[in-house]
């Protein structure tokens, strides 16, 4: 899994990125918001850890940018010594997935990543119930309906992991977009709506529904 951490304090950048290296993750580490913001935009990561007071870009406001310009739900969690509410209610308010004060244990981090993969279907190798007869195995790209194996393609499964971890939110085909696919591959509307049809077609026309003129929901 790859995760983008967000830290100006060199030490501390440090023993975290070995500390998650360690633990199998790849690391991209930054030193300032605008550096990390840069790179969010044109590459995905898994996850990311993000401090607030960072050079050229604080971490609230990298995370608002990409809430807000490029519909980006990159699950974040916010690193942050400020001990205040206000911090807290800004970061959630912008949209962060989990805030962690400093100074913080790595055992504490270990189950805030945990919790976060878990939530989103990061790295989830898992059976998936998505109803009483279709379980969903992502890491095998793989639908059991019924008794019957079905096979997806890589990004029908990247689209159908994405809507289970927003199920019943309506997501923009702008959304789906940014969270699915890089700045580099980036298909046609066409494209994506032949990625919808083929899951309508396996999990049942009123499992996804369009919104006329807004995107899709997944139910």
């Amino acid at each position: 899994m790859k995760v983008l951490l967000l830290e100006d304090d060199s030490a501390l950048s440090d023993l975290l990125s070995f500390h998650l290296e360690d633990k199998g993750y790849e690391v991209i580490a930054k030193t300032n918001g605008q550096d990390a913001l840069e790179y969010l935009i044109d590459n995905k990561v898994d996850f990311a850890l993000f401090d607030i007071n960072t050079p050229l870009m604080s971490g609230l406001e990298v995370l608002k940018t990409l809430r807000e310009d490029y519909k980006d739900r990159t699950p974040i969690i916010v690193l942050t010594a400020y001990q205040d509410t206000k911090h807290l209610k800004e970061s959630f308010e912008n949209g962060v997935d989990d805030y962690i004060k400093k100074p913080f244990d790595l055992e504490e981090l270990d189950q805030r990543i945990m919790k976060l993969c878990k939530v989103f279907f990061i790295n989830q190798d898992e059976e998936l119930k998505l109803c009483e007869n279709i379980s969903f195995f992502p890491n095998s790209c793989e639908l059991k309906i019924e008794n019957s194996i079905k096979k997806i393609a890589l990004k029908e499964r990247d689209i159908l992991k994405y809507f289970c971890a927003h199920k019943n939110r309506v997501i923009s085909s702008e959304e789906l977009l940014q969270n699915v696919w890089t700045y580099e591959d980036m298909p046609t509307d066409a494209t994506i709506r032949v990625y919808i049809k083929n899951l309508r077609e396996l999990l049942g026309k009123d499992r996804i529904k369009t919104i006329r003129a807004v995107g899709y929901k997944f139910e």
